[in-house]
C-alpha cells in the first residue's frame, strides 16, 4: 500500500527537523513505498527552508493559518497513495510504527482510519501519570461509542492514518474547524463508512508542551468538551485556540 505523511507546520524550526528525521528513518527501516509532504503553514521563521533541506520531502505552502487548513493542504497534494499519515511537527516516528499500520489495515478491509496515542517525552512523571488515566478514560468512551451507541469513535489528532478514498467520500476536511475537534470530525464522519479503530499498539511519541504550560487537567478537559460537542452536535464548542511554542 502506498503511503504519504501529511505533517503541518507552523513557526516549528525548533522540532521539524527531528520529527522529519524519524519519518525518513522509520520509511527506510520499513522499505514502505511513502513520500513525506510537510505544509508550511504561514510560517515566519525558517521552518519551510529545513524542511526543504530534506532531499526527500515535499513543501507545499498553506498561507490560511489553521490546523485544518493545514492538514487540507497535505491531503490534496497527496495523490496516488491509498493511505495518508497525519503526524504533527512536534511529533517522533518511533520503530515499528508502519508495520502496525501495515499490519492493521491488511488485516482488516473495512478498516477506514486507524489512531492510537501520544507518549510524551518531556514530560514530568506526574503529569505523565495523569495522562495515562486519562487515555484509560478515552479508551472506554472508546469502547462506549464504537460499539454500544455507533456514534463515532476516537482518533488521536497528530497520530492518525486513513484511507485517502474513505476521506474523500465523507467530504475531506471541515475548514470552519480551527483546532479543537479535528480529529473526533474525522472519527465520526469516517465511522460512517467503516471501521475506525484506536489501539495503544500504535503509539507516537510527541511533546506535552501544551499539556505542561495550560496543565493536564485543564487541557484534558477543553479536548473532552470539544470531543462530546462534535460527537452529539457536529460542531466544536470551542473556537480560540492557543498557539505553544518552544520559549
Amino acid at each position: 500500500m502506498k503511503l504519504a505523511f501529511v505533517i503541518p507546520a507552523y513557526n516549528e524550526e525548533a522540532l521539524i527537523g527531528k520529527c522529519l528525521e524519524s519519518v525518513i528513518a522509520e520509511i527506510a527501516r520499513s522499505k514502505a513505498d511513502a513520500q513525506i509532504i510537510v505544509v508550511n503553514n504561514a510560517s515566519t521563521d525558517r521552518t519551510g527552508e529545513i524542511a526543504r533541506s530534506f532531499p526527500s520531502v515535499r513543501v507545499v505552502d498553506e498561507p490560511k493559518k489553521g490546523l485544518v487548513n493545514a492538514r487540507d493542504a497535505g491531503f490534496a497534494a497527496s495523490e496516488g497513495v491509498e493511505l495518508v499519515a497525519n503526524i504533527d511537527s512536534d511529533t517522533i516516528v518511533p520503530p515499528g510504527w508502519l508495520d502496525t499500520v501495515f499490519r492493521e489495515f491488511e488485516r482488516d478491509p473495512k478498516l477506514v482510519c486507524l489512531s492510537g496515542p501520544y507518549v510524551y517525552y518531556d514530560m514530568s512523571t506526574w503529569s505523565r501519570i495523569l495522562v495515562n488515566a486519562f487515555y484509560g478514560l478515552t479508551y472506554l468512551i472508546y469502547i462506549l461509542n464504537r460499539f454500544i451507541l455507533r456514534v463515532g469513535s476516537v482518533v488521536q489528532g497528530g497520530n492518525f492514518v486513513f484511507k485517502r478514498a474513505s476521506w474523500a467520500a465523507v467530504g475531506g476536511y471541515d475548514r470552519t474547524i480551527q483546532f479543537f475537534g479535528e480529529d473526533t470530525d474525522v472519527a465520526v464522519r469516517l465511522s460512517k463508512v467503516g471501521a475506525v479503530k484506536f489501539t495503544f499498539a500504535l503509539k507516537m511519541m510527541t511533546s506535552g508542551r501544551r499539556l505542561e504550560k495550560e496543565g493536564v487537567f485543564k487541557t484534558a478537559g477543553t479536548y473532552t468538551l470539544n470531543f462530546f460537542w462534535v460527537t452529539f452536535r457536529g460542531k466544536p464548542a470551542t473556537k480560540d485556540y492557543t498557539d505553544i511554542r518552544p520559549d
